[in-house]
């Protein structure tokens, strides 16, 4: 199932896709939202981030090439930042290139949507938690996180975390494609069974001090390939079994 969350002329309400069809919900479906027996065509809406987190977790260097790119810097456990709410932003949107930042990069990201509260669980009942998974780019300006010594800044200003287009229920994604492209040219390309640190065992790590709540956002880390992007640009996310998230760079 495709859940999707999307503005129309007067509304934004949550639904389910179905051949480009979408059959309106009466909440968000990890609030209890049921079909309203209504339905309208996904052409005449815009859609919008297919959830309303209250932070992003974000999971770095969890791909050992991208490791070796940024330098080599192992940890034996994952290393973990937040990314705020006023990060978000929608699918086929404007990311915008600030202008106090030199270098802003793309990065290509299974996320993970949780459907309820999560703490302290165990790997083995991980997917118990999980309400479905979409695509990410967790954009950052490269240079100001180099610059400052931490994450912080470069990784969180505003819109800074194009998510969409839809959430994908029922998906097993232990083993799924993972391509960047830019203006159309491949620049990452990976699976997620590279991972170095798997879905249930990140959610098993986050959740021993954390408590995840429903709609919250799970970025499982991107692949090598990570480079700059500039005003103008288009930038593709694909992730088998889910779609493309696709967003441009204006100015900021």
């Amino acid at each position: 199932m495709k859940i999707v969350r999307y503005r129309t002329v007067s509304t934004i309400s949550w639904g389910e896709l179905e051949n480009d069809i979408i059959y309106p919900l009466s909440n968000a479906p990890y609030n209890g939202g049921v079909r309203t027996g209504e339905s309208l065509a996904l052409s005449d809406v815009m859609l919008l981030a297919p959830c309303e987190p209250s932070k992003i977790v974000a999971v770095g260097k969890n791909y050992y090439e991208h490791v070796m790119e940024m330098g080599g810097d192992y940890k034996e456990i994952p290393m973990l930042f937040i990314k705020p709410t006023t990060c978000v932003n929608n699918p086929d949107s404007g990311i915008p290139y600030p202008k106090i930042t030199k270098r802003l990069d793309y990065e290509g990201e299974l996320a993970i949507v949780i459907g309820k509260n999560a703490k302290g669980i165990k790997a083995d009942d991980a997917w118990d938690y999980i309400l479905g998974y979409t695509i990410l780019n967790d954009v950052t300006a490269r240079d100001i996180q180099q610059s400052d010594g931490q994450w912080t800044r470069g990784k969180c200003m505003d819109l800074f975390a194009p998510i969409g287009p839809w959430i994908v229920t029922g998906l097993d994604a232990s083993d799924l494609e993972l391509t960047t492209r830019l203006n159309g040219e491949v620049k990452q390309h990976s699976r997620t069974s590279k991972f170095l640190w798997n879905i249930p065992r990140m959610l098993e790590f986050i959740t021993a001090g954390m408590t995840l709540l429903p709609g919250d956002v799970v970025a499982t880390g991107t692949p090598s390939g990570i480079g700059p992007m500039q005003v103008g640009d288009q930038v593709e996310i694909e992730i088998e079994g889910i779609g493309i998230l696709r967003n441009h760079i204006v100015e900021g």
